[in-house]
């Protein structure tokens, strides 16, 4: 027991530092571009996992090079569009909108592997819809580029998710992790060369945020997901991460002085009961079955 909960504390860590790296990056973006910041950060993350894990190198596979290739391809996309995205919206709607990966996972298990979409999945879309409308949606019914591209990011960090968890069943996790941001870092290195963007000197603030966002937000927080997964369950563990949208309103909230209105609360709220709604479906089912057994 005392291992579950410490296992839910790394998690709750977790989605708090996550939550703050949307704040962290809106900080970063006035001193660097886009595709600056991730660079930098993949960079020195990786270079912190290559240190700590430095002898995981001599027994990569063909398998792990490929499979680490593939997440670190698509872990690139869903941060450059969530990067991006967030040059022209708030950190908070920022960070709701990327949460609704929780609930496009089931999608793309259906479209790839024709896996049903249950009851529980298929009502917590419909609900994530109309929280995306309420958060995103401008009188005119038209949807903000910034939100857009949080949405893109969305269906990227599905996809990692979706990947990553079918990887890890047959590759070492770590191994996969470290290939990831090796092949990240390649690619942010060679977008900062197409685009002649290479930075010849970095503002103090620049550089604490770039650091923060590698060591917290990238090293750490993947590290405490991968350790705290041993100890909970997979529903309890996406509860408790999905919290991270929370976090990273209350944050920008108190360091940003975001102003939230009520249409952004209630979209908020109902993009939260959509992933909890999608995520309880296990237990749900398992407490059904209880009964029918009793």
């Amino acid at each position: 027991m005392k291992k579950q909960y410490m296992g839910d504390g790394m998690l709750l860590l977790t989605a708090f530092v996550w939550g703050s790296g949307f704040v962290v990056t809106a900080i970063g973006l006035k001193y660097l571009t886009a595709y600056q910041l991730m660079a930098g950060r993949f960079v020195l993350a990786t270079i912190i996992l290559a240190l700590l894990f430095s002898k995981k190198f001599k027994s990569f596979s063909f398998a792990v090079i490929w499979k680490g290739a593939v997440l670190g391809t698509i872990l690139y996309i869903a941060f450059a569009l969530q990067t991006v995205g967030l040059e022209y919206t708030t950190p908070s709607k920022n960070a709701f909108l990327t949460a609704v990966n929780v609930v496009i996972v089931p999608i793309i298990a259906y479209f790839i592997y024709k896996r049903r979409i249950d009851r529980h999945e298929a009502i917590g879309s419909i609900i994530a819809l109309v929280g995306i409308g309420f958060l995103s949606l401008q009188g005119s019914f038209t949807i903000n580029i910034g939100d857009a591209l949080s949405l893109a990011c969305a269906v990227g960090f599905a996809f990692d998710i979706f990947y990553t968890n079918l990887f890890v069943q047959k590759e070492d996790a770590i191994s996969l992790t470290v290939v990831q941001f090796i092949t990240a870092s390649f690619i942010g290195i060679v977008v900062l060369i197409f685009r002649q963007d290479i930075p010849m000197s970095m503002e103090k603030e620049a550089i604490y945020s770039l650091i923060y966002l590698a060591i917290f937000s990238t090293t750490i927080a993947y590290l405490s997901q991968n350790i705290a997964f041993k100890y909970t369950t997979a529903t309890r563990a996406a509860i408790i991460l999905s919290t991270e949208a929370f976090f990273g309103m209350v944050l920008s909230i108190l360091f940003l002085k975001e102003l939230l209105t009520a249409r952004m609360v209630i979209g908020a709220v109902l993009i939260m009961a959509a992933i909890l709604i999608a995520e309880l479906k296990p237990v749900t089912k398992r407490k059904t079955a209880l009964k029918d057994v009793s």
